[in-house]
């Protein structure tokens, strides 16, 4: 089940994580031990191995240094089931807020469609042989009533002919042939699929949780008949849709199920962000302070870990790495609730991005910001490219107006490369023709974004 994560060490993993996150190396190392744990505990002696607990993170950093996305890559690293919630959400309408087992019901929801995916995968050829006789049948439906060989048609009149099966057998190896060299996919065919449960079922009563809810509306949905409808299509639609259907009925869900939640509980990670929000800012007090009070001790069982009811069955949560994130400018660490406070033992100070880790992050990321809109206008044939100086200067300009206006980070970037080439990408492919090449200098982004900082009066525009 964790194998993915034996082939990497710690230091792999902090590797992975560079190719996507610019610094934060302290964060990436935390992580980086605790995602190592899980292969640790997994294969420790059985003996001990439902002692051993996870040490759940708290990173402690301004906006947009990389707190939510090294939780995220961490996960993808680790092909485990992630979820990310905001603390703040659960103050919303008072004291009662959303309930917070939700984050650990979303949790499951993504572990069952990651363990059915990856179930679809296995049987994706049997689907595809079935799906391949289902068009068939629906371009050249097969002769019933073949006449036994030797058998004299003129004693049954309803018998075909052999040679009229053969015929009908030999076009249907040609028809199969040209389905699978592609020369049929815009041809038109009739297919009949299940149409999607009934939208907008509701149940109502009083004190009703999320997940009886759910379990009922899942029941009455069950009881309903299976309704199908005729749809007329082109063969390469109809093989997309058929092959969801067929994947679907192939695999066993029960087994599915089980995988899941095992998959959740042994390797899920829940991610809850702006936790500073529900720490209270005095010891003692009424009003909004009661109501975070109340959300942290709401959220401390789930985090302590126990059990809780999920429409796939029960999750038992002691073994789920939980990372908390918050820029704890108002209040401390040391405002959370202490049982709350040492349920996060590991704790981690995010550093704020300088003028340097700017200019990283628009050139190595293999995600980064310049490559994206390099390959966004490498789709209409023309060719952007940024030298060394222009995305110094980016950086730069990002950094002054963070000190500026309001320090948000690398989602600054988002911002300044936006409105540094918003006319590029509005003139293509109008009057910057296919084959273009543009090249990105200091000058001209200089000449694109010189009002950004200078101009106050703008910057109450600056996002």
């Amino acid at each position: 089940m964790l194998d993915n994560i034996a082939s990497l060490t710690p230091a792999q993993i902090v590797a992975e994580l560079d190719k996507y996150i610019i610094g934060q190396k302290d964060a990436k190392r935390n992580v980086a031990i605790a995602l190592r744990n899980r292969w640790r505990r997994m294969n420790a002696d059985k003996s001990i191995q439902s002692d051993i607990v996870p040490n759940n993170i708290l990173m402690i950093g301004a906006t947009g240094v990389g707190k939510t996305e090294i939780a995220r890559r961490l996960a993808k690293i680790a092909d485990a089931p992630f979820t990310k919630v905001e603390a703040s959400k659960f103050t919303e309408v008072g004291y009662v807020g959303r309930d917070v087992e939700s984050m650990v019901r979303d949790l499951v929801e993504q572990s069952v469609n990651m363990v059915k995916q990856k179930k679809k995968e296995e049987v994706k050829q049997k689907a595809a042989e079935v799906v391949e006789d289902i068009i068939l049948d629906a371009l050249i439906p097969p002769i019933q009533g073949r006449a036994t060989p030797g058998y004299s048609s003129t004693s049954d009149p309803n018998a075909m002919p052999d040679n009229d099966f053969e015929l009908n057998e030999r076009t249907r190896e040609k028809f199969r042939e040209k389905i699978r060299n592609g020369e049929l996919e815009d041809r038109k065919i009739e297919i009949r699929v299940q149409q999607s449960a009934m939208p907008g079922m509701g149940v109502m009563g009083p004190g009703m949780d999320e997940a009886s809810m759910m379990n009922i509306q899942e029941m009455i949905s069950g009881m309903m008949p299976k309704k199908t409808k005729k749809r007329k299509v082109s063969i390469a639609e109809a093989r997309k849709i058929l092959l969801e259907e067929e994947a679907a009925k192939l695999i066993d869900m029960d087994e599915v199920k089980e995988e899941a939640i095992f998959k959740a509980e042994n390797s899920g990670v829940i991610f809850i962000d702006e936790i500073d929000k529900v720490a209270s800012s005095s010891k003692k007090g009424s009003g909004p302070d009661v109501s975070r009070e109340g959300v942290q001790r709401d959220l401390l069982p789930i985090v302590e870990g126990s059990t809780v009811n999920t429409k796939y069955g029960i999750i038992n949560t002691d073994h789920i790495l939980f990372i908390a994130a918050g820029a704890f400018h108002v209040a401390k660490p040391s405002d959370l609730i202490p049982e709350l406070q040492g349920r996060f033992p590991i704790r981690v100070e995010l550093d704020s991005l300088t003028k340097d880790d700017f200019y990283q992050i628009l050139k190595f990321p293999k995600n980064a910001l310049t490559k994206q809109y390099e390959a966004l206008l490498s789709a209409e044939d023309v060719e952007l490219t940024f030298n060394d100086e222009s995305l110094d200067e980016i950086a730069s300009i990002a950094y002054e107006v963070n000190a500026e206006v309001e320090n948000i980070g690398a989602r600054r970037l988002h911002t300044v490369m936006s409105r540094l080439l918003n006319d590029i990408l509005f003139d293509v492919p109008d009057k910057i023709g296919a084959n273009a090449r543009i090249l990105v200098t200091r000058e001209m982004v200089q000449e694109k974004l010189s009002g950004m900082v200078k101009n106050r009066d703008l910057s109450q525009y600056i996002l």
